[in-house]
């Protein structure tokens, strides 16, 4: 019994050791959830981040795919990260628990790339690829994702209607991707849905990606927001939301109110069982990068405010068979971006910044 007694309250103090992992401008977050909330303390040497907790955590290990971080190591009551060279520095902070979130060790790596920004250099004439054993060339295919439409005509407001804008800038970025040899499939080229079920609507849409030769899956799609002072870019890869970062936002994609929330939920434990899986990590790798340079690109062509690049669980983006983000590019409730978002001259200038950044990126693989 003393034994039995022993063993549960082992597994009482044990915490699952993977780690959620988020890129941010200007730094990376590793956090590990704790069994409660404990004292830490740091130290940061020969190109690792060690911390010693007054808790004790499982044994674990794995490799980390974003800026400034290469892996973890999780033994006993010590966490390591261990970091990229030329990157020194971590603080580590321990978060309490706070209702259904579980106190928290946070890890912060600052990356230096607060202000980044992507010369506009020529894209070059003619962009192929060539599969590893062939001779032959093969075009780089992206899917573009003008999100909503049909019955569900997503955000609406006094100046713009998001279906209508994200297939305006879609047919825009096909246009440019196809004069640079791009292949690109479209989810719609009308205003249609793909199923009156939003759940199996955003399946469809997804599986447009599947095709091993697809290079990048890009959803687009307009923000909103009941402050009218709301406004900016951003851009978001699959993942975990850092804590406390809300999730409205993803409800409301993934089809709002209950069913919103019920696909929310399931993408977000799809993102926790991805973590151990070293290919899917991978592949949220070249999505991280895809989507650095898309918001890059957007914020210097466009000026608009930089709101960064982001994890969050959207369903259309869950599974990562390639590099998949989700942009929103603007806020059209606001009323400095909707007449903005209504007027064909800027809807060209965010879909040349996005078309380039797929250049960029379909060349750099």
């Amino acid at each position: 019994m003393k034994r039995l007694l022993l063993l549960l309250l082992l597994l009482v103090s044990t915490a699952v050791a993977a780690p959620r992992v988020g890129t941010h401008a200007g730094y990376t977050r590793v956090v590990f959830d704790l069994p409660r909330t404990a004292t830490a303390s740091t130290r940061v040497a020969s190109g690792r981040a060690t911390v010693r907790l007054s808790v004790t955590l499982r044994a674990a290990r794995g490799t980390l795919s974003a800026p400034g971080v290469r892996g973890y190591t999780v033994s006993g009551r010590t966490v390591t990260v261990t970091l990229a060279p030329g990157h020194g520095k971590a603080k580590a902070n321990i978060l309490p628990a706070k209702g259904k979130q579980a106190a928290r060790l946070v890890i912060d790596v600052p990356t230096g790339t607060a202000a980044a920004r992507v010369p506009a250099t020529p894209v070059r004439s003619r962009v192929v690829t060539r599969p590893a054993g062939t001779n032959s060339p093969l075009r780089p295919r992206v899917v573009l994702d003008a999100g909503h439409g049909g019955i569900d005509p997503g955000m609406h407001s006094r100046w713009v209607t998001e279906a209508d804008v994200t297939l305006d800038v879609a047919r825009r970025v096909r246009r440019m991707l196809r004069g640079h040899g791009v292949d690109v499939v479209m989810s719609r080229n009308g205003n249609q849905h793909l199923s009156a079920d939003k759940a199996s609507d955003l399946d469809a849409r997804s599986r447009l990606a599947s095709n091993r030769t697809t290079s990048a899956f890009v959803s687009i799609h307009v923000n909103a927001s009941a402050n009218p002072g709301g406004q900016g870019i951003e851009t978001y890869y699959f993942g975990q939301p850092l804590a406390g970062q809300g999730r409205s936002l993803a409800v409301r994609e993934n089809g709002g109110g209950s069913l919103g929330q019920e696909l929310t939920r399931r993408a977000a434990n799809n993102a926790q069982n991805l973590l151990g899986d070293l290919l899917a990590q991978a592949k949220m790798s070249f999505s991280r990068q895809l989507a650095q340079k898309v918001q890059s690109r957007l914020i210097t062509a466009t000026g608009a405010v930089n709101r960064g690049v982001q994890t969050d669980a959207f369903y259309v983006i869950r599974n990562p068979t390639t590099a998949a983000i989700l942009i929103e590019i603007g806020f059209g409730t606001s009323p400095v971006e909707g007449p903005r978002l209504a007027q064909a001259v800027y809807r060209e200038r965010v879909a040349g910044a996005i078309a380039r950044a797929i250049l960029d990126f379909v060349h750099a693989e």
